[in-house]
């Protein structure tokens, strides 16, 4: 009942095929511990930032509950699961009828994935709860992640949130918690994960084939902020080339700076770019909050209101470049520009 597989990064593992999980051992403990119990919550919320092993966390849960469906019977940890079970072949396939894996859906025009996740795609949970309702098995659904929910999709979770069926349990993710509906964060225990360590990034690296003994080794840690997709866009996508250029296009001045925004453009609004265009849009909505923050600090009150407007302004402008197909070379100047004048 899984969805199939959304494309994954150059370089990364789906989650579900992942045998690997570092630096989040407190709450591996913590969920084998909870569900051994017998006591665990129904629907956990797995907060913190894009590309630090929530869905990994969530698929290693997920097969220690179908391997274990017995709570008291379970181990006292999450073991790596093991590749010649029947359950890990069937979640890394996307063919268990035990588990729904809800995300953005693809556009079979385009082949890209839509913008949210949708209430029919919510609508599918109800469907999956009634098909496997008399197996006496465990249920389990993955929102991955659930800031990707449109409001109708929000509300449809939420229902289900508050009146669980016997023995399901949601696992729902989430980079930004403050953006989820309050009656939804409710309803969830909380369950934070922190960026990862820099060894535990570099053995996370290594596990995925990564080499980072080069010169730019140090810059890809730092620039990584403790995300294996951060890391991996760096050093997979020329993310350290597109971070570069856009400091030299903030700090330049006159036709040349203009040259290099054309230039930039260029290769973000270019084919089968929407990998380095995303990242593109996290390094500019992080810069500006930045900036905001520093502003704050400073005691620059207006300074700071300017570029919590412009924040604001730029997720908005975004979302409605990707919802009505428009040129995105041109959305990409027009944010820039404005990024220079509020400077």
């Amino acid at each position: 009942m899984s969805v199939e597989h959304s494309a994954v990064l150059e370089g990364a593992l789906a989650p579900a095929m992942n045998s690997r999980l570092f630096g989040h051992q407190e709450a591996e403990a913590f969920l084998a511990q909870s569900y051994k119990s017998g006591k665990g919550h129904h629907a956990i919320l797995i907060e913190g930032p894009e590309g630090i092993g929530k869905a990994t966390l969530a698929f290693r849960f997920a097969n220690h509950i179908l391997s274990h469906p017995e709570p008291a019977e379970a181990p006292s940890r999450l073991a790596d699961p093991d590749p010649e079970s029947i359950i890990t072949r069937q979640l890394a396939s996307a063919a268990s009828h035990n588990l729904l894996h809800l995300a953005r859906p693809v556009d079979e025009k385009t082949g890209r994935a839509k913008g949210a996740i949708t209430v029919d795609e919510v609508r599918r949970a109800g469907k999956f709860f009634g098909q496997t309702s008399g197996t006496g098995n465990w249920r389990i659904v993955i929102v991955d992640p659930a800031d990707d929910l449109n409001r109708n999709a929000a509300n449809a979770i939420l229902k289900m949130l508050e009146e669980p069926p016997p023995r399901s349990l949601f696992l729902v993710l989430t980079h930004a918690p403050g953006r989820l509906l309050p009656t939804v964060r409710s309803r969830c225990l909380p369950l934070r994960l922190k960026p990862l360590e820099t060894a535990d990034l570099r053995q996370a690296l290594t596990h995925l084939g990564v080499d980072l003994a080069g010169p730019n080794a140090g810059r890809v840690l730092a620039a990584a902020s403790g995300s294996v997709s951060e890391a991996l866009k760096l050093v997979n996508y020329g993310g350290l080339d597109i971070a570069e250029a856009f400091e030299d296009i903030l700090a330049g001045q006159g036709p040349g700076s203009r040259k290099s925004m054309h230039k930039l453009a260029d290769v973000l609004s270019g084919r089968d770019s929407e990998t380095i265009f995303d990242f593109f849009s996290s390094l500019l909505a992080g810069r500006i909050m930045q900036l905001a923050r520093e502003a704050a600090i400073a005691g620059d009150v207006g300074r700071a209101e300017r570029f919590a407007r412009l924040s604001s302004s730029v997720g908005e402008r975004l979302a409605l470049s990707s919802a009505y197909n428009l040129d995105r070379k041109q959305t990409i100047l027009s944010l820039l520009d404005d990024l220079k004048e509020a400077l």
